[in-house]
């Protein structure tokens, strides 16, 4: 029997390099970068270090309506992104704003969320069955008639990503989720990412500054600084190394103390990733 080849990317970067038309500067070199089906990534890093540069060239802005210098290319899902139509695009790959009211506006909860999907041309039918599914996937059921406007902040980010989820697309990019959030309801938005990566397999690629929230639910951590890709790992091989706060990130509480007591010879099993996960280890006979 034929041996199993190498897996395909879902998100493929090869070689991207961008500067914007009135800019001096480069705001991507030559980035590579690989994402799994499946993988849940995050993108840090400090302000100004490209991310947004590079989120907007993989949910095709850039080419398409940003003009500048261009060169390399990216795959989503087998289509270059350079050659791909918006529209499919749109369909392909999700994106959640940082302020999820830039992307709520139809009278309804309801109304919101099968907005994209006339866009597409659905029967009725499928409509329905969609939007029905998603706000029960989502918990959002008793808000389908409320007008967008008068929900929280964290029923508004729920609104919208249903609205995302509701296109079925593989890749699904969040820009800064937990920033407008308390904690409780960004410890939710965390669980909800969780459960539609387990459930749905989608591929998430999240930008984020606190990362002690998503750490526990990460597979890799990229982190950019001055248009590139810098380092790259587990969360664990990523926060626990010292070159990673000379590239602005925040390291959680936890990894510094699991940095420390290496320091000091005391070697834990495992590097946790939660305080609870801490205690339970320092506690262990």
């Amino acid at each position: 029997m034929a041996s199993k080849g190498p897996e395909v990317p879902l998100l493929s970067v090869e070689g991207l390099s961008f500067s914007y038309l009135d800019s001096p500067r480069a705001a991507l070199t030559d980035v590579n970068l690989k994402i799994n089906r499946g993988e849940i990534v995050i993108l840090a890093g400090q302000s100004g270090c490209g991310k947004s540069t590079l989120l907007r060239c993989v949910n095709g802005l850039i080419p398409h309506m940003y003009p500048g210098d261009y060169k390399g290319r990216i795959v989503v899902d087998g289509d270059v992104v350079a050659e791909t139509p918006m529209g499919k695009l749109a369909q392909m790959v999700g994106f959640l704003f940082q302020n999820p009211e830039n992307q709520i506006f139809m009278f309804s909860v309801e109304r919101d969320i099968a907005f994209g999907l006339e866009n597409q041309g659905l029967p009725r039918q499928e409509m329905r069955r969609r939007v029905d599914e998603v706000m029960g996937l989502l918990h959002i059921e008793p808000l389908a008639l409320r007008p967008p406007h008068e929900l929280s902040d964290g029923q508004k980010q729920r609104v919208a990503l249903a609205g995302i989820i509701a296109m079925r697309p593989n890749l699904v990019i969040l820009d800064e989720p937990t920033s407008l959030l308390d904690p409780k309801t960004a410890s939710e938005l965390v669980s909800l990412v969780s459960k539609l990566n387990k459930e749905l397999g989608i591929t998430f690629v999240i930008v984020e500054h606190r990362l002690e929230l998503l750490t526990p639910i990460a597979d890799r951590i990229v982190v950019m600084d001055k248009g590139r890709v810098v380092m790259e790992g587990t969360p664990t091989e990523v926060l626990t190394n010292p070159a990673s706060s000379t590239h602005g990130l925040a390291i959680p509480p936890v990894f510094s103390l699991y940095s420390e007591l290496a320091e000091r010879g005391s070697r834990l099993p495992r590097a946790p990733l939660t305080p609870e996960e801490m205690a339970q280890e320092l506690n262990a006979p």
